[in-house]
């Protein structure tokens, strides 16, 4: 394998390892939906080289790019054992053109995964098209993907954009879970920033990227093959002012949404949580998918 090499359907081939007897690549293509280059990461199981295998979206928190999850989650082993494909994508659009801020909660590495409409970031933060429709017809062109056989998962932006997008495109996904979401982003300062950033100041359309509000007004996930999975650290020193997943948990109850929300004790908000927990969502979404 070289370092950098070029695939079919435009992708450059960034690196390439062997893993768990699969192959870990990260890989890079200009998209239209963002007019930019954008990378992701892919894991390949040992079983994709049979058959087609299931894919698993996961979707990165603040500041974090595709490499975050790929190096430190520790996932590929449960995605070996199970036969599934692991996609991570970058959190947001990057380049010298592209807006940016300089608080780490907005801009480059804050994409909250929608489609902006205000000046300047409407040109290029255009993510929810691009995790949801461009991104995913090109991995099941140019990778041994079947076919429609998605589920999605998230850390904190990235669970909130989890959540928010399974709402959004009843169907585009089988199975959904989430660590340590952004529950509610029009209950929180990460939210509200973002929100009138990139939608504007008008809080009805916030309500249609607000986990709970979607609930409350679409009802249950009818498309799920699984109930909706969370866990959440209690010692996270977000939990309180920006996460807020007891807010989740009453919108399923008013629903009827199956959930499983853990509170798991003493655990932070960081990757060792991750690494910890994310075994569990790799079979989550596995059995749903399979």
């Amino acid at each position: 394998m070289s370092d950098t090499t070029t695939r079919d359907e435009g992708l450059e081939t960034i690196r390439e390892q062997r893993c768990h007897g699969g192959v870990q690549g990260v890989y890079q293509h200009r998209a239209r939906a963002t007019q930019t280059t954008m990378r992701f990461s892919v894991f390949v199981p040992p079983q994709a080289a049979r058959a087609p295998a299931p894919v698993l979206y996961f979707l990165s928190g603040l500041t974090c790019t595709e490499d975050n999850f790929t190096v430190k989650a520790g996932a590929q082993r449960y995605a070996a054992a199970r036969g599934l494909i692991l996609v991570a994508p970058d959190t947001s659009p990057r380049g010298d053109d592209v807006p940016d801020d300089e608080a780490y909660d907005l801009g480059q590495g804050a994409g909250f995964y929608l489609d902006a409409t205000q000046a300047p970031w409407s040109r290029h933060f255009q993510m929810e098209t691009y995790v949801v429709h461009e991104l995913p017809a090109l991995i099941e062109r140019a990778f041994p993907a079947r076919p429609g056989v998605r589920g999605i998962t998230g850390h904190s932006m990235g669970g909130h954009g989890a959540l928010t997008l399974a709402l959004r495109n009843p169907g585009a996904y089988a199975s959904v879970s989430a660590l340590a979401p952004i529950a509610s982003p029009l209950a929180c300062p990460w939210g509200h920033k973002a929100f009138t950033a990139y939608l504007g100041e008008d809080r009805a359309r916030w309500a249609e990227h607000d986990a709970t509000a979607l609930l409350r007004a679409r009802g249950p996930m009818a498309t799920l093959s699984a109930r909706l999975l969370v866990d959440q650290g209690d010692a996270d020193g977000f939990l309180r002012d920006q996460l807020k997943p007891e807010l989740l948990d009453a919108a399923c109850a008013e629903v009827g949404q199956a959930l499983t929300l853990r509170m798991q004790p003493g655990y932070d908000h960081s990757y060792f949580f991750v690494n910890t927990f994310i075994g569990d969502h790799v079979a989550h979404h596995a059995d749903a998918l399979r």
